[in-house]
């Protein structure tokens, strides 16, 4: 099974383990309410919600921050999660504002996917099925449609990314993954 917990190395990111001592420089980036708006919890950007969502981070063994190698600061944060079905999910991901619409998220996704296609053959990736951005970044890296389901926080959607799928879409990006 995948390392759920590696070091990825990108051109301007670094994805570490998330650790608790990361709360206070992670929400700072959280509490924003703008990040939350098309999510399921979209009160997440409240301090005690964000509590809820970090220790849930921390617990599942999963969890990784993003980190901007330019200022060294932590910008959002993703997981590697292991479904009921046995599936690997990539979510649960949040970037700071400042950071949507350019190269960031596409860095960070193609990192996490690259390392579990070391050792498995598809990926899913679980979204409200109201939140029309992370759809339409998960669509941009190959991934399709395959299951809409009532989730416990509402309507939602799974796409899958197999590995035949992924070879060859690659950009211009390099990225290494180092041992921890």
């Amino acid at each position: 099974m995948v390392d759920r917990q590696p070091v990825l190395v990108g051109e301007s990111l670094v994805l570490r383990p998330m650790r608790s001592d990361d709360f206070d420089e992670l929400y700072a980036v959280a509490n924003d309410p703008l990040l939350w708006a098309q999510h399921p919890e979209p009160t997440r950007w409240q301090k005690q919600a964000f509590e809820r969502y970090f220790n849930e981070m921390v617990v599942s063994g999963g969890a990784l921050v993003v980190i901007d190698q330019a200022t060294t600061r932590l910008i959002g944060a993703s997981r590697f999660q292991i479904t009921y079905e046995n599936d690997l999910e990539i979510g649960w991901s949040f970037l700071g504002r400042a950071y949507w619409g350019g190269p960031t998220n596409a860095e960070m996704k193609h990192l996490m996917i690259d390392h579990a296609f070391g050792t498995i053959d598809s990926v899913i990736f679980r979204i409200g099925a109201n939140n029309a951005r992370s759809r339409r970044a998960v669509e941009k890296l190959g991934a399709l449609l395959e299951a809409t389901f009532e989730s416990a926080r509402g309507p939602a959607v799974t796409y899958r990314l197999r590995r035949g799928d992924w070879v060859g879409r690659h950009d211009s990006m390099t990225f290494v993954t180092v041992d921890k």
